[in-house]
């Protein structure tokens, strides 16, 4: 293969050189790499290796080269850190609240709910992270290391386990060997080395001991910062703990052990806990609203009745049952519930495991995503895109002389493996017209020529050869016998076919009289310019559907790559993603802006390009910041911070064990269609989240409301606390079945928020609709069922609005499902079935034999009937509130 062209016309996929290896256009010059002579003298170390009193005594001193240990949090602790949830915290204060007040009744119901909601949570993440346990198969168990028994013998070659390496020992590796610990090559021939478990990329790497023109400093480690887009795993001279030899073999100084290794700093990167999700902030605000209303309840409720009835402390019991009325008592077991039940669905059904289940919460509110474009976007091979003659025009017989080139370089050069861009060139070219051509010589690819070149007899031509060149552009031109002017033209044509975001290759070919097999490379010059050969990157074949579902869901995609940004803009508009003129950065313009600025600008922006790690964790953070809730897709070491710093990171199975344990989503593969998936089942589960406390918020402000207003009108309680509690705990069970509801296809369709400034607006606002329909049953029953002869107007009162409030708020779950139309399907639904149970049981519970122990009896015949009209004008009102929320944009969930 040869070298391809970036957009601006330079190198940036060498043949022979994966592509993330090639020179990059724009970068900054290389900082400081320390020669091998600097890094063994740094280590006290020499070519010879240590001696074993050297080995003993660093070993003693530094400690052993052990592999990053990350156990599992246990049952029980996940357990305990499900108490400090702010739900279940306010739960709490209500249950030492109600035992205070030796309302034991109420605090083992609110005690039973904590040990349910926390005993669901913790089970559920202990399993995701048992699905997920860390994979230690990346770090070798022995090494071949170079020794001396003294420092007069000579060296010997034996193994020894990983764990006694230290800094300064060298070691072999071969072929299939994991690297043991972070080393600088001393020497080194045909290396390459796979580090996807630190990068992410698939393809293997070139590594290389030659010490390249540098500034001197250095600590016998790389770079802190390397070339922009490349970062410090890049650079050829080092490798790197986590990573294997692919081919080729090697002599390396150990650089660093243990918790001193790269891959053991991004352990340490991932240690930390994370920041707030969208899902923590949203509850935290919601609990706050809760409390605030807890805390005023109480004491409204007795200096009312102390100012006005004359009660005292004996109103205590019925002051802390409104309180307890109006939280949402459920909840915690509800929204794990939801939580639980999709992220159950999605591991059987789409193999995705949720570590965290408030992350699946988290991933239905997400409306940025941000993934790098190699293995997401596009699949890691390149694939042909044209085939250009000097005219600029299509011409086959450039492709085919392409082919020709990389046929015969593949069968008589001897490489490591093919080379992908050389696949590419032959998966679009006829097999059968290769094999026309007899093989002479090839002279494979060099970085300092930076082309291939091949001889072929044609059958039937004695005494002639053909040499057949293929690489970078300006390489082959300056082998060709071209004008100046022409030269220039063609490197323009190269300029602007690169401009497209598609890698460039040159062809040229050349007769020579017939002669033996000892070819040169000085053999190349005198050529006859032949064309183009262009290659894009092969598109994933799910991306561009996955990218449709998942726009129209209001998922916005910002590409953060270390690539050049025409190759990633290229890929970008051949899958559907709008790209605007000014919806493109570099990282050398990110480095020029404030984290203001760039919050502005990571919004209208699209590609990121030339990304080094911190780059896009600081990117991953500006959106957040702007007030976007975003996920992040990484499978690389570097990929942790960004991770980290995402409302949501996920990665795929595949990934590397550290990006894996950052993650909060785990995917089966790396694959947009999963992520689509992801995001429905988080936002049908916070869809129904929202719905359960918009409905029961609003249903109990508006009682809580009622029960205030007609405790000051009354001689005597609205109801009494065991009432209270009685229909809270029916209600509260009834709303279970939200967990199991289907919200309707429209909540699919934007970001499912718990925002509390919308929550209290829309449950105040029902909340005192509600209020008004129970007043009027309080209307009802005093001008048509107390009064004389109608014995015990105390228990007839509370018999009559027990069954009002059941059957309200009956009707509250059915209309103010979000999104629901007003017609039901044919065939009612669980929330739907526990309504219609709700209502029964507040019209059966009052005759009944159970009534009389909560101090309820049988109301008169005609109560139902006005109670028919009061429910018809609140359903009215009901649906007519709803259609005008919703005409604000407030009845989503």
């Amino acid at each position: 293969m040869a070298e391809a062209t970036t957009a601006t016309g330079r190198n940036t996929a060498t043949s022979g050189l994966p592509a993330a290896c090639a020179p990059v256009e724009g970068a900054a010059p290389r900082v400081s790499v320390p020669t091998v002579l600097e890094v063994l003298r740094r280590l006290d170390s020499g070519p010879r290796g240590l001696t074993e009193v050297q080995a003993e005594e660093r070993l003693a001193r530094l400690g052993g080269n052990a592999a990053p240990d990350r156990r599992e949090a246990s049952w029980p602790r996940l357990f305990v850190r499900s108490l400090r949830d702010p739900f279940t915290a306010v739960l709490g204060c209500l249950g030492l609240v109600s035992a205070a007040v030796l309302a034991w009744g109420t605090a083992s119901v609110i005690l039973l709910l904590v040990v349910v909601s926390c005993a669901l949570r913790a089970s559920g993440e202990h399993r995701a992270d048992r699905s997920t346990a860390a994979l230690r198969e990346l770090v070798a168990t022995t090494a071949t290391v170079v020794r001396r028994p003294d420092g007069e013998a000579a060296a010997t070659t034996r193994e020894v386990p990983v764990a006694e390496l230290v800094p300064g020992d060298v070691i072999r590796l071969g072929p299939g060997d994991l690297v043991p610990a972070d080393v600088r090559l001393l020497r080194a021939s045909g290396l390459t080395v796979h580090q996807s478990a630190l990068t992410g990329e698939s393809a293997p790497v070139a590594r290389s001991a030659d010490d390249l023109p540098r500034a001197t400093g250095g600590d016998g480690g790389p770079p802190a910062r390397a070339e922009p887009g490349a970062g410090e795993f890049e650079q050829p001279q080092y490798c790197f703990q986590g990573s294997s030899v692919a081919s080729g073999s090697a002599t390396a100084v150990v650089t660093a052990t243990g918790a001193h290794t790269r891959f053991a700093a991004a352990h340490d990167r991932t240690a930390g806990r994370p920041e707030s999700s969208a899902f923590d902030r949203s509850v935290n605000g919601i609990s706050w609203i809760l409390i605030r209303f807890m805390l005023v309840t109480p004491p409204l409720v007795l200096m009312a009745n102390a100012a006005l009835r004359g009660r005292g402390l004996e109103t205590l019991p019925f002051a802390v049952a409104v309180a307890v009325g109006l939280t949402p008592e459920m909840l915690p077991v509800l929204v794990t519930l939801c939580l639980a039940r999709g992220a159950s669905l999605l591991a059987r059904t789409h193999g995705v495991i949720v570590k965290r289940l408030p992350a699946l919460h988290d991933a239905g509110a997400v409306d940025v995503l941000c993934l790098d474009k190699t293995g997401t976007l596009t699949q890691d091979r390149p694939v042909t895109d044209r085939a250009l003659g000097p005219d600029g025009r299509d011409d086959p017989e450039v492709l085919h002389w392409a082919a020709v080139n990389a046929w015969w370089t593949l069968q008589l050069a001897d490489l490591p493996e093919p080379d992908a861009l050389d696949e590419a060139i032959l998966d679009a070219a006829e097999e059968d017209e290769l094999m026309a051509y007899d093989g002479v010589a090839a002279v494979p690819f060099a970085p300092d020529r930076r082309l291939a070149t091949v001889v072929v007899r044609t059958p039937g031509r004695l005494g002639r050869h053909t040499l057949v060149v293929k690489g970078d552009v300006e390489a082959v031109l300056e082998r060709c016998a071209l004008g100046d002017d022409e030269r220039e033209r063609l490197r323009g044509l190269a300029a602007r076919q690169a401009d497209g975001g598609v890698r460039v290759l040159a062809v040229a070919t050349a007769e020579r009289s017939a002669r033996g097999r000892d070819y040169l490379p000085a053999d190349a010059r005198g050529l006859g310019f032949r064309g183009l050969i262009t290659l894009r990157d092969a598109l994933a074949p799910t991306a561009a559907a996955a990218l449709g579902v998942l726009t129209d869901r209001g998922v916005s995609v910002k590409v953060l790559t270390g690539d050049h940004p025409g190759t990633a803009v290229r890929v970008c508009l051949d899958l559907g993603i709008p790209v605007g003129e000014d919806a493109v950065l570099t990282a050398d313009r990110v480095d020029t802006l404030s984290d203001t600025e760039l919050g502005e600008a990571a919004v209208r922006t699209t590609v990121f390009a030339r990304c080094t790690p911190d780059h896009k964790a600081r990117i991953t953070q500006a959106l957040r910041t702007a007030g976007h809730t975003v996920g992040f897709l990484g499978d690389g070491v570097n990929d942790a911070p960004a991770l980290r710093a995402a409302d949501v990171g996920i990665a795929p199975r595949e990934a590397a064990d550290v990006a894996r344990e950052a993650a909060d989503v785990v995917l089966a593969e790396k694959d947009l269609t999963a992520i689509a998936h992801t995001v429905a089942a988080g936002r049908h589960a916070g869809g129904n989240i929202a719905t359960y406390l918009r409905v029961t918020l609003s249903s109990n402000l508006g009682n809580v409301l009622a029960m205030l207003s007609a405790g000051l009108l009354l001689p005597f309680l609205p109801m009494l606390p065991a009432q209270v509690l009685m229909q809270n705990l029916l209600f509260d069970a009834a709303q279970l079945t939200f967990a199991h509801d289907r919200p309707h296809p429209a909540v699919l369709h934007r970001p499912t928020t718990l925002d509390p400034r919308d929550l209290l607006r829309f449950i105040t606002g029902f909340g005192v609709l509600n209020a008004v329909a129970d007043l009027a049953t309080f209307g009802v029953l005093a001008l048509a069922v107390h009064g004389p002869g109608n014995g015990d107007d105390e228990t007839v009162f509370h018999s009559g609005w027990f069954t009002e409030n059941l059957l309200t708020q009956a009707l509250v779950m059915v209309l103010l499902r979000a999104g629901r139309r007003t017609a039901e399907p044919r065939r009612p639904g669980p929330v739907t079935r526990a309504a219609l149970a709700l209502a029964a049981i507040g019209l059966a519970l009052p005759p009944s034999p159970l009534g009389p122990v909560l101090g309820l009896t049988a109301l008169p015949a005609v109560y139902y009937l006005l109670l028919v009209a009061v429910l018809a004008l609140y359903a009215s009102a009901l649906l007519a509130a709803r259609a005008r929320s919703g005409r604000r944009g407030d009845n989503g969930p």
